[in-house]
């Protein structure tokens, strides 16, 4: 049983993610840590708060962490995921609350309480798991590993150069990158991959009941923005293949490289400059997510989709 601290900033991919990590088979969900990103810090806690009491996730700790980067603004993807950060599912209030602790120390806590066995999963900006490792240098070594959505080899999605998890703080990913625990790089090379089809959506319509219904709604809206923003024609679901990288390390085949974060180029910070050739001699710091299964992905996900039921509850 794999035992993971999720970290994220919903954002429909994140919910996608939470819903995909609170069941998934061999994976225990220890905790969610929020952060600002894809919407403010209020809103993304929010958003998790929704997920989880839609879909009975009522076990887990929900600790809302940092609202701004390290050093510099926050910038929002209202462009993306609306001015709520989960934008078209007509959401009831939530009926949960968040954790009496600030996220980072819940990370910290977990992680001291551990015996190395915990992954953190980072679908967000790397702002909390970067303050934790400041706050508290005895949590590097307890951590197993920690997998994250951002980055890329090739095109950013924020700016030509910069994907934006990493973009929003990059000096977070920084310290995360040169931290030294073992890291995996789940970037837009692999999630561009996991495009959300008519098919698809189709295959989580059937499943039936409130889960899957939110789904395909969180899909309907998130794929319009893409389409607009973008001009792809099915929605990628970004955030859930970091989870599916720790369910089945198959599904995404890496390969090892040095991975730096560029923190001061006119035209590039925050893009993640992966050696792939090894031209820098320097040691290699990452796991990088270069293809994804596509067809095993999308049953690992909707088989757990289908595991809420008509009546969800944990």
């Amino acid at each position: 049983m794999q035992r993971i601290l999720l970290d994220c900033d919903p954002g429909h991919d994140d919910a996608i993610a939470i819903l995909l990590a609170a069941r998934a088979p061999g994976i225990q969900l220890e905790a969610i840590t929020t952060v600002a990103g894809n919407q403010t810090l209020e809103k993304t806690t929010r958003n998790a708060l929704k997920v989880c009491s839609v879909a009975g996730i009522r076990t887990v700790p929900i600790a809302a962490g940092m609202d701004r980067p390290l050093v510099r603004e926050l910038h929002v993807a209202a462009n993306i995921h609306g001015q709520s950060g989960l934008d078209g599912p007509a959401l009831p209030e939530p009926d949960l609350v968040p954790a009496p602790i600030h996220g980072v120390d819940l990370l910290i806590e977990r992680l001291l309480a551990s015996d190395g066995d915990l992954i953190i999963v980072a679908t967000g900006p790397l702002t909390n798991v970067a303050a934790a490792l400041r706050r508290e240098p005895r949590i590097v070594p307890k951590i197993q590993q920690i997998v994250l959505m951002g980055g890329a080899m090739g095109l950013g999605n924020t700016t030509p150069a910069a994907e934006f998890n990493i973009s929003v703080d990059p000096e977070a990913a920084y310290i995360v990158f040169t931290c030294g625990r073992p890291i995996t790089m789940i970037g837009l090379d692999v999630t561009h991959q996991a495009q959300a089809t008519p098919e698809v959506r189709a295959r989580i319509r059937a499943l039936g009941g409130p889960v899957a219904h939110l789904v395909d709604d969180l899909l309907g809206f998130f794929g319009e923005t893409y389409l607009q923003v973008y001009g792809f024609p099915a929605p990628p679901v970004h955030d859930p293949c970091a989870v599916a990288r720790v369910i089945d390390p198959t599904l995404i085949r890496s390969r090892a490289m040095r991975v730096d974060v560029e923190l001061r180029g006119e035209w590039t910070t925050g893009r993640t400059v992966c050696d792939r050739y090894g031209m820098t001699g320097k040691p290699t710091n990452a796991e990088v997510g270069l293809e994804l299964d596509v067809p095993r992905f999308w049953d690992v996900l909707i088989e757990t989709l289908a595991s809420y039921g008509p009546t969800p509850g944990c």
